[in-house]
């Protein structure tokens, strides 16, 4: 279709799928003189960290903080890059306030490495050797991926990233790959310490998928450590939206174009190699072929296997459809008058109730909460978003959907009113996600959400890879190498771009 093709003689790039990993292959691909076409079937870009305006309000979708804007961090590398501004952020200090069963006093994860240490030995004692070799292995992965590994790799121009990478420093990681953060506890002595083994089971499931027993040892070191200084996790003034609306300038002012409301169908796969993709426009229903030289999927692997079809490799289809169940995510948005916020609330705060509850995973909920000021909420107002993780299939299974939708709404306000002062009149506005929101918002399978989870099978060196095994189809997001947040998305985006230009 003429008003849609890309017509010229620089290398054309379909990227399918406007989240974060998407935008930023695609606005790094345009900076480097090809010829990029981002296709998003949402009404807005930004995918999992985008947003939504209700009654004032403003309420990040999912993501709700942002790593990586150090010196150094990937998104400074690639803003830099880009030759854009970083977005104006607060550091996020306690990066999260966690609230264990039964206790009113929180476990802050502090930002100042002292403050943190201090924090642990007074909650945990015993536990500092096992912390202790944490920071050990955080340090030497962490030096490790600053030099750009390709993990897994599939070429040899991938293993030759990879081997640069490695270092004498490095291999204190090796021994320790086959562990799993549940073997370092037991080999602590600290395999039935209840509260450290629920504390790491919280937070290790908002970054890897799955707790402490099952999340790979090297994967929990750097999800654990990162929110320390020189790191550091970070609040986006405005919104989230902020991040992806400076990748869609850079990618419009270096020729790039993005077309929302449209959906890519399928790739089209001829002797092995990606030639096309079938485009529908949602507002007309008109559907064509766009013809490419380069296809990079930011979507979930279960979505990838489902675009190629009777194309998708056998193999490739087996071990997606041999992965465990991927998490859903039930989400409540609050806008409240700012009464109901408590002094000193910190922006980040997770609760345990009850391990045998009804809501959610273990029953928990992630909490984020507005900063005055910060462009979420009119003066003397805010918002509360929290969130926990669910299996999705019974929202898809269920004959009363909007009755459970309400049954988990309810549960979660109620729980949230232990710490908030939630009440009819300060509860100004009240929406619900659920597995299939999201579903038909970012068209995920399913509607879930945070990649495949971090197990010794699939995290790193035995994940999925960005390069397939179909030539010149490339899949970046939280599906690949180094998994969920805004910072992975965009390191695996990195990658991918790189292995295109070496090409």
């Amino acid at each position: 279709m003429p008003g849609h093709s890309i017509v010229n003689s620089k290398s054309r790039v379909v990227v399918i799928g406007a989240g974060i990993g998407g935008l930023t292959a695609g606005a790094l691909l345009a900076r480097k003189g090809y010829s990029v076409l981002i296709l998003d079937q949402a009404l807005v870009p930004g995918g999992c960290a985008s947003t939504f305006k209700r009654k004032g309000f403003t309420f990040d979708v999912g993501a709700t903080q942002v790593a990586g804007l150090e010196p150094g961090g990937i998104h400074h590398r690639i803003f830099s890059e880009l030759e854009i501004d970083l977005p104006e952020a607060t550091p996020c200090d306690p990066a999260c306030a966690v609230y264990l069963p039964g206790e009113t006093t929180p476990i802050n994860v502090w930002r100042d490495p002292l403050k943190w240490k201090e924090e642990r030995l007074r909650q945990f004692p015993g536990s500092e050797p096992f912390w202790q070799l944490m920071a050990t292995l955080f340090k030497a992965s962490w030096k490790f991926q600053g030099r750009d590994p390709v993990l897994p790799p599939r070429s040899l121009w991938d293993l030759w990233e990879l081997t640069k990478a490695v270092r004498p420093d490095t291999l204190i990681t090796v021994p320790y790959t086959l562990f799993t953060v549940g073997d370092a506890l037991f080999a602590y002595g600290l395999g039935h310490d209840y509260r450290l083994r629920t504390f790491l089971d919280l937070q290790l499931k908002l970054y890897s998928q799955v707790d402490a027993q099952q999340t790979a040892l090297l994967y929990a070191a750097t999800a654990l450590s990162v929110s320390q200084e020189p790191q550091g996790l970070y609040h986006l003034h405005g919104s989230m939206q902020v991040l992806s609306d400076r990748l869609v300038e850079a990618l419009e002012r270096d020729g790039g174009k993005l077309l929302m409301r449209h959906t890519v169908e399928h790739i089209k796969v001829e002797n092995g190699k990606a030639t096309d993709v079938v485009i529908r426009n949602q507002k007309t229903g008109e559907v064509w072929t766009q013809p490419v030289d380069r296809v990079v999927a930011n979507v979930t692997v279960q979505n990838l296997v489902q675009l190629l079809g009777e194309k998708a490799p056998k193999g490739y289809k087996q071990r997606v459809e041999k992965l465990p169940p991927s998490s859903g995510a039930f989400v409540v948005y609050l806008g409240v008058d700012e009464s109901a916020i408590p002094l000193g609330c910190p922006p980040h705060l997770q609760f345990l109730y009850d391990p045998n509850g009804p809501i959610g995973d273990n029953n928990s909920l992630f909490v984020s909460v507005s900063r005055p000021g910060d462009g979420r909420a009119k003066k003397g107002e805010a918002t509360i978003i929290a969130s926990s993780f669910v299996d999705p299939e019974p929202w898809w299974r269920t004959e009363d959907y909007e009755g459970l939708k309400q049954h988990y709404t309810r549960d979660a306000i109620a729980r949230l009113a232990k710490f908030f002062y939630l009440k009819p009149e300060t509860i100004l506005h009240v929406e619900a996600a659920t597995p299939r929101t999201f579903a038909h918002y970012t068209a995920r399978d399913r509607g879930i959400v945070g990649g495949i989870g971090q197990r010794i099978p699939t995290f790193g060196p035995f994940g999925f890879a960005n390069r397939t095994p179909i030539e010149h189809l490339w899949l970046v997001g939280d599906s690949t190498h180094p998994g969920e947040g805004t910072a992975g998305v965009s390191y695996s985006a990195l990658t991918v771009v790189r292995q295109i230009l070496a090409e």
